[in-house]
């Protein structure tokens, strides 16, 4: 088994890039093109990132990696923010979406120490 995939900030990742994608499908049919389209990639680039990150020798291109997941972490917040101001997301999901997002962000900044 790949060494990323026992972290608990990867296993979050996924967690959260599944469930955006399963919100993704759910916006508007004008949403898709732009941010369902976009929510599936930023959300995506988490555990892409994570991944990259620690399959990488050297410390300075590790960090490198976490760095892209961390803000990548940041734009599915504010996408998720942005679909729940426009009423796409009821406040139940969104709180779910929002609990994987800060347990993803924790064990994210703790690699990142």
């Amino acid at each position: 088994m790949a060494p990323y995939r026992n972290l608990n900030a990867w296993k979050h990742a996924q967690r959260l890039a599944v469930e955006c994608a399963k919100l993704a499908r759910s916006l508007p049919p004008y949403e898709q093109e732009a941010l369902a389209d976009e929510l599936r990639r930023s959300s995506y680039r988490v555990p892409l990132s994570i991944a990259d990150g620690i399959a990488r020798r050297g410390s300075r291109d590790c960090r490198a990696g976490l760095d892209t997941a961390r803000a990548a972490l940041a734009e599915v917040e504010t996408i998720l923010e942005i679909a729940r101001d426009l009423g796409y997301v009821d406040a139940v999901a969104y709180e779910q979406l929002e609990t994987i997002a800060v347990g993803t962000s924790k064990t994210l900044y703790g690699l990142l120490r």
